[in-house]
């Protein structure tokens, strides 16, 4: 496994590769979710790149990067053994230089959810995964359905902006308890662990009055706050959205692929999940 850190180092390394290359673009402090990318980008391609790079841009006024957790060491370790070709680690001074002044903005799909709570999330998102594409140059991208919008933000960008790639998306990886995995579980605290189960809890009692046969949203919808409600280490909910798997438009009745999301303050730490209905 070949670790490189200087965006020249990256390029020359690509182009000598020969055969299909697949891309996992990650932050750092893996997790199993972010391995089975990794297998199976290894097993649906004859190369595996996996890149490491906390990005500053798609950090908020209010969310401290700095305290972004990091253990390249660990991280590094975990990868080898998954039996990655190159792990790509850039200098956040090089993927943004001095007078840089470029960036990859989407609308619609940008301004909602996610979007609306964290201003200029999704640009910084786009921004670097477009560059991240443009070092790497994979045949194929693999990103996690956890960050549904992350994902839907991805394929718009590749689809409108004509990339030569695919993008891939891989089923959320969860404890056994049904929690998402996620870097930010390591804020949680033993009690908060097992209050954050709600999440899955509410996509679950979504699925099951989808498959009882319940269409209307507004109704899916309450009985998940209320759930969420119920619990009483659930500090805020930000929104539970029940939205047009590609538009991400709020739908009131459910007659296409919905992707069903909700972001839940558990104590401090703020958590995401979702699952799709109709697929």
């Amino acid at each position: 496994m070949r670790v490189l850190h200087s965006i020249a180092e990256m390029k020359e390394a690509r182009h000598k590769l020969r055969g299909p290359v697949g891309f996992v673009p990650t932050m750092g402090y893996l997790h199993e979710g972010h391995l089975e990318l990794a297998r199976i980008a290894r097993a649906e391609n004859r190369n595996a790149v996996v890149s490491i790079f906390v990005n500053p841009t798609q950090f908020g006024p209010k969310e401290d990067y700095a305290k972004y957790p990091r253990d390249t060491e660990r991280d590094l370790a975990m990868l080898k053994k998954e039996k990655v070709d190159i792990v790509f680690m850039p200098a956040a001074e090089d993927m943004y230089p001095a007078r840089y002044c470029t960036w990859v903005d989407l609308e619609k799909v940008t301004e909602r959810l996610e979007g609306a709570i964290r201003p200029g999330h999704f640009r910084g998102v786009a921004t670097v995964v477009a560059k991240l594409f443009n070092i790497v140059e994979p045949t194929r991208a693999y990103f996690g359905q956890k960050d549904a919008q992350q994902l839907v933000v991805i394929k718009k960008m590749v689809a409108d902006l004509n990339m030569n790639l695919e993008v891939i998306a891989v089923p959320t990886v969860r404890e056994p308890d049904g929690l998402a995995m996620s870097s930010r579980n390591v804020y949680l605290n033993p009690e908060e662990r097992k209050s954050a189960l709600v999440l899955y809890k509410a996509l679950t009692l979504a699925q099951k009055l989808w498959g009882k046969g319940q269409r209307n949203a507004d109704i899916i919808r309450k009985e998940m706050t209320s759930l969420i409600q119920s619990e009483p280490r659930a500090a805020r909910i930000d929104y539970v959205s029940i939205a047009d798997a590609e538009t991400l438009e709020e739908l009131k009745n459910i007659e296409r692929p919905a992707v069903v999301s909700l972001a839940v303050k558990i104590g401090k730490p703020r958590l995401i999940d979702n699952i799709i209905l109709g697929s």
